[in-house]
């Protein structure tokens, strides 16, 4: 088949999107640059959609990436009251994959079921990969590994993946390797690869003590469990309490690195209450930004300061009380939910919690458990931190919004589709599996 054929026949266009994707998956682990191709590649894909004309309205009527495209909207309308207009510009461009990787979920021909299986094992065995290589450096120097983090430092993984970005991937990789275990088209290899790396997860996360990583993990585990009682199934979700229980208490015992971490948390948020010098002390910092955001959003309640102006006002607030901190030691909010507050006020928090859960809003984002344990666990993680304030957090959720959350919602729009078509012709169609091709 050559390229005019592949092009009339969807093929191009799909083989582009799944480039992007595995693209996307590379990058979020190893190569940076990919990250920023993988949008363009997306975009491709779109145009070489030979049914662009007939499908681009798709876009328009998909509620999921409209209300991504919102966020970019709002940040140009700021603009209008913004201070900060090299900030402004920068996160205006930052922003774009915002428009274009749910175009291309949207708008491109869809991946095959197997398509996505093989995006969704990559993330989840190259997660694992990295995650053993990182344990394995760890291994080399545990004495003086153990001793960073009892000062509160973190291992970075070898691939230079930020600490709390690599926590959360294995906290997903855990959840979504075993998620994929039940996809149709998993042979057994796959299956078991898959466990493996959802295993290697859960033990990377507690030697290396990532605090976000675990917090993500027993936070889905704990929702699963109350899940499970929900649906009377008690065995099972009493004896899943119990070992969410144990297993803390176990790791605490058993790996010095956890020891050192918990003594260090304590010891780090003792000093915040004592009101000692924390310049040294990332969870004091943590608070005092915390309490900074405070009277920053107290008084700009309505429509934020500006997303652009969120760090000018933050260092004019430390400038009235800096807590003792010295100039670079004055972190922002590590708190998702106060960033956006604070930048866009209580419409700019609306709008990003109609982004984040307004799927469970849906049927359709109820039913699929992928789009569940991603909502739950970024939600969770941005508890701790500004995720999107870092590039490769806000390239972890929108990538994983449109390939799940965005492209869901076109699935289940195809299925209604068809369940319409073949009531009309009185016949059951086949193809009708959204949660499955979602999966």
């Amino acid at each position: 088949m050559n390229i005019p054929q592949y092009y009339s026949s969807g093929r191009l266009s799909q083989y582009l999107l799944w480039l992007a994707c595995v693209a996307g998956v590379v990058g979020l682990l190893a190569a940076r640059f990919l990250v920023a191709l993988a949008p363009v590649v997306g975009v491709l894909a779109v145009l070489a959609n030979p049914d662009l004309r007939r499908d681009l309205p798709r876009y328009f009527r998909n509620g999921a990436a409209l209300r991504a495209a919102a966020i970019v909207v709002f940040l140009l309308l700021s603009s209008v009251y913004t201070s900060e207009w090299a900030v402004w510009r920068h996160e205006v461009f930052r922003s774009l994959p915002w428009v274009g990787v749910p175009l291309a979920f949207a708008a491109a021909v869809p991946l095959a079921s197997g398509q996505r299986l093989a995006v969704g094992a990559l993330f989840v065995l190259g997660t694992a990969a990295v995650g053993l290589l990182t344990l394995g450096q760890y291994l080399l120097h545990p004495e003086a590994a153990n001793e960073a983090i009892r000062i509160g430092q973190n291992m970075q993984a070898v691939t230079r993946v930020f600490h709390i970005s690599f926590g959360l991937m294995l906290a997903q990789a855990f959840f979504w390797g075993l998620l994929l275990r039940r996809h149709a088209l998993a042979g057994p290899w796959l299956r078991r690869a898959l466990l493996a790396a959802a295993v290697v997860a859960v033990v990377v996360l507690h030697v290396l003590a990532y605090r976000t990583g675990l917090l993500v993990l027993y936070a889905g585990l704990l929702a699963y469990a109350g899940w499970l009682l929900t649906r009377r199934n008690l065995a099972l979700g009493l004896g899943l309490v119990l070992v969410l229980g144990a297993a803390p208490w176990l790791a605490y015992q058993a790996l010095p690195s956890v020891q050192k971490r918990v003594g260090a948390t304590v010891w780090d948020v003792q000093q915040f209450q004592l009101k000692h010098d924390i310049n040294n002390y990332s969870l004091a910092r943590r608070l005092a930004a915390i309490e900074t955001a405070g009277h920053v959003i107290s008084e700009n309640w309505l429509v934020g300061v500006g997303p652009a102006d969120t760090h000018a006002a933050m260092l004019r607030q430390y400038a009235w009380h800096d807590y003792g901190l010295q100039l670079k030691n004055r972190v922002e909010v590590h708190n998702q939910y106060l960033e956006a507050l604070m930048g866009g006020g209580l419409i700019g928090l609306g709008l990003w919690l109609a982004v984040l859960l307004w799927p469970l809003t849906r049927a359709w984002g109820r039913r699929n458990p992928a789009i569940c344990f991603f909502i739950l666990t970024q939600a969770t993680v941005m508890m701790v931190v500004d995720t999107l304030s870092l590039q490769i957090g806000l390239n972890l959720f929108v990538f994983g919004y449109g390939f799940l959350v965005v492209a869901g919602e076109e699935a289940a729009k195809r299925g209604l589709a068809e369940t319409n078509e073949a009531t009309a012709a009185g016949s059951v169609p086949r193809s009708f599996a959204p949660a499955r091709e979602n999966g």
